[in-house]
């Protein structure tokens, strides 16, 4: 029973870390790693997520949303980084509960990450795929139903047509090969796309804030909060509150950042300024955005609008852009699909040089330096999601691995500080241990916020996920047999 919360020594992962010869390719300056962040963070939950939250819970105050969901965000963003220059180990909230919590509850959250990744990353290739639809249509290009959308979805264009009876979700399919043979290639050519499409879904939404600023209605400010209906989640502060945890999913992925610890040229300064600049980035922009969205039309008026953000751009009379706007929303989702599923390959390749999983899944490319096995393995698994299973009711899932992830990452601060105060630290978490403590306050709150379904589906995939740990795991852990 001891061996399940046996620790990882800091001595074997500062080894790991300073490995370069055997490891992965050390390609990514800080630069790099802020764009990395706004990759995975900028996506489906500005662009579709905004006008739900609006209409349903905080109006125009979902700025103020905003701007709670990103305190919650920046307590768990000041602990990632003090672990990110600490260790800065391939596998995030894997390696950091692994050194600080034992290995149990390392598996577990590792385990848990292949929620927020390649689930995640699942769904945003469906959502990837009904823009694409969307924009081949404006062009007169129409892709047979039945390889348009999953035998158990329906999607509804915006001149009215509607597609179903698919068998197979093919574009969704095709956008997570391309991607995945991209990561295989090598980090750097991954990075080098990843940074174009930041350009060019940043430079987007800053034209949209810029062109939108001009035409904004000071009525449709009126109220700013508008008064409770009697129910907790409908307006008023509480229905702020409870936008915050609906807009909470457009800001997963700065936590990405720290999977590519290893692959950083100078991870003690590159890893706080990766996660937090990007945090701080996106957080500015989120609000910015929302504020033109919210006073382009009234809120009411995205009830139930998928693509709120087109609708919005349509009051500025500016219609010849509308076609760029759902360009960059594509170019949005793709850089996050690249994050998500360049995280989720750490993470195994991580877990799998521990013993914890088969050796498959950190052979390195003898040309490339990629963990190209496991990139093919989630190319399939994400592949089968995007491509059969309509995956939006997901996005819960994914939002719950990735609180708890958040939450286990503050309380390894709290355990780090007492037990090991000497180890240097590039960045250390301010006002600790406030910081931490707050971090574990929201995040469990916004955890106790999402449906029961929730909670049951976590149950059910962690109740997996403890099944491989007893059957194969923990008898092949390195850690565990005294292996080197």
């Amino acid at each position: 029973m001891s061996n399940l919360f046996a620790k990882k020594p800091m001595s074997v992962l500062l080894g790991e870390a300073a490995d370069s010869e055997k490891g992965l390719k050390r390609t990514l300056g800080s630069g790099a790693l802020v764009a990395l962040g706004i990759g995975a963070i900028i996506g489906a939950g500005l662009f579709s997520l905004t006008g739900i939250a609006a209409a349903e819970n905080a109006g125009p105050a979902v700025t103020i949303s905003f701007v709670l969901a990103a305190v919650g965000c920046g307590f768990a963003g000041l602990c990632y980084a003090e672990f990110a220059s600490m260790i800065p180990v391939a596998g995030s909230a894997y390696t950091y509960s692994y050194a600080t919590m034992g290995e149990f509850i390392a598996w577990i959250i590792g385990w848990d990450l292949v929620l927020e990744y390649a689930l995640g990353a699942a769904t945003v290739a469906v959502s990837w795929s009904k823009y694409l639809l969307e924009l081949l249509h404006k062009f007169g290009i129409h892709i047979p139903h039945q390889l348009a959308a999953s035998p158990w979805e329906t999607v509804n264009l915006s001149d009215g047509t509607v597609i179903s009876g698919g068998i197979f979700n093919l574009p969704a399919v095709i956008i997570v090969c391309l991607l995945s043979l991209l990561l295989i290639k090598g980090t750097r050519e991954s990075a080098g796309m990843n940074n174009f499409l930041v350009i060019l879904k940043v430079t987007v939404v800053i034209v949209f804030i810029v062109l939108g600023w001009s035409h904004i209605d000071p009525a449709n400010y009126d109220p700013y909060i508008p008064a409770n209906t009697g129910k907790y989640e409908n307006f008023g502060w509480t229905g702020i509150a409870t936008g915050a945890a609906v807009v909470f999913f457009a800001f997963i992925g700065f936590d990405a950042v720290s999977t590519a610890a290893q692959e950083a040229k100078n991870p003690q300064k590159g890893m706080p300024i990766g996660i937090l600049g990007s945090l701080v980035i996106c957080t500015i922009l989120y609000v910015l955005f929302a504020h033109v969205m919210t006073g382009l039309l009234n809120y009411k008026q995205f009830a139930g609008d998928a693509k709120p953000a087109a609708t919005a751009f349509a009051q500025t009379g500016y219609d010849f852009l509308q076609t760029g706007l759902i360009i960059a929303i594509l170019a949005g989702y793709t850089s996050v699909i690249l994050v998500m599923m360049l995280g989720q390959s750490r993470v195994f390749y991580s877990m799998s040089r521990d013993g914890l999983l088969p050796k498959f899944f950190s052979e390195v490319h003898p040309k490339f330096r990629t963990p190209w096995k496991t990139n093919i393995f989630f190319m399939v698994f994400v592949s089968l999601f995007s491509g059969l299973v309509p995956v939006s009711d997901l996005g819960h899932m994914v939002s719950i691995g990735t609180l708890f992830a958040f939450s286990l990452v503050c309380i390894g601060v709290l355990i780090m500080r007492k037990k090991m105060p000497e180890l240097p630290r590039a960045f250390k978490t301010p006002l600790v241990p406030f910081v931490p403590i707050m971090g574990v306050i929201v995040c469990t709150y916004l955890m106790y916020s999402l449906p029961p379904e929730s909670w049951g589906r976590l149950a059910i995939w962690l109740g997996l996920g403890l099944l491989i740990y007893f059957t194969y795991s923990r008898h092949n852990s390195k850690l565990g047999n005294n292996k080197p």
